[in-house]
């Protein structure tokens, strides 16, 4: 991911930090954004206030008078200029990249509900599912594990994976590994290198992935978490590039697929999609066995992965 110049500015530089926009004192432009501004620099003042220097590895001090961390701490934490940051304190009109957002999300440890307001308030949307997503109940994650040696997950239209069993966590890579952020299987599939080694007829896989996102992403083309996705792909893989200026489109299939696992080998599966809700909804994704040896495999494969 790119930062922009403005957001990255150390904390002891002197040089003025270039901004995209004005920043325009508060209250000179629409009543709504100014409400919202005004509304994420206090709760980003009232965050600050309740982080103490211990829970972030900062030194206290002797002469400290702030309550919890100091602006220029939360700059230094989060990898933004200290003008930058004390301008969103006072709610000037300015631009926050999602980067920046959870840069603060994390120097300011914030929940997942935290998050999700800080998100909302300055407008913009989340790209990383949430590791506690609310469309995956507990009825589904005991079915996940029931499902096992079976690789099942519950992945989104946008083919993230918001929950699996460990069967799975092992078919392609090691998943529990990876970030949060990055568990989209079409993202893996092109810049994985061991999700990518996985797959046996991989030209034909990101092919088919590519011209599946395609035909499913025309109903969400002025989403923001969609168009970040696609972002991504474009930036960071030549070859996605390649394929997607093709213009293919295909619909969901069931078919039979081959993965070669590093640990137990060839595994011959029968993907099925069980859908939880409207149609290119979250979705059950299983793999049954379609012989003897890929099940043994399985097996194997939820035996290791216990052990992990």
């Amino acid at each position: 991911m790119t930062t922009t110049a403005q957001e990255t500015t150390p904390v002891h530089a002197t040089a003025r930090e270039p901004m995209p926009v004005r920043a325009t004192p508060a209250g000179h432009e629409g009543s709504a954004s100014a409400v919202r501004r005004h509304e994420l620099a206090a709760f980003l003042r009232h965050r600050r206030e309740h982080v103490t220097p211990e829970q972030v590895g900062l030194p206290r001090g002797l002469r400290r008078r702030t309550p919890g961390l100091r602006r220029e701490e939360v700059a230094q934490l989060s990898s933004v200029g200290v003008t930058w940051y004390t301008w969103l304190e006072q709610a000037r009109n300015i631009q926050v990249s999602v980067q920046v957002l959870d840069s603060l999300a994390r120097a300011l440890l914030l929940d997942s509900s935290e998050r999700a307001h800080l998100f909302n308030l300055a407008g913009a949307v989340d790209p990383a599912p949430s590791g506690s997503c609310s469309a995956v109940t507990p009825a589904q994650h005991i079915l996940l594990k029931q499902l096992e040696p079976l690789p099942a997950c519950v992945q989104n239209s946008r083919y993230d994976i918001l929950a699996y069993n460990r069967t799975y966590g092992r078919m392609l890579c090691d998943l529990d590994a990876i970030p949060v952020e990055d568990r989209n299987c079409i993202l893996l599939a092109y810049t994985h290198p061991q999700w990518r080694t996985s797959l046996t007829n991989r030209e034909e896989v990101l092919r088919l992935m590519a011209a599946k996102l395609r035909a499913t992403m025309a109903e969400h083309l002025a989403e923001p978490a969609w168009k970040f996705l696609l972002n991504r792909l474009l930036t960071e893989s030549e070859e996605f590039v390649e394929i997607w200026e093709r213009h293919e489109v295909v619909g969901p299939r069931v078919k039979r697929k081959q993965f070669c696992n590093s640990q137990v080998g060839l595994l011959t599966l029968d993907h099925t999609d069980l859908w939880l809700g409207p149609r290119n909804g979250p979705r059950l994704v299983t793999y049954a066995p379609a012989d003897d040896e890929t099940r043994a495999r399985l097996e194997r494969l939820q035996a290791l992965a216990a052990l992990a």
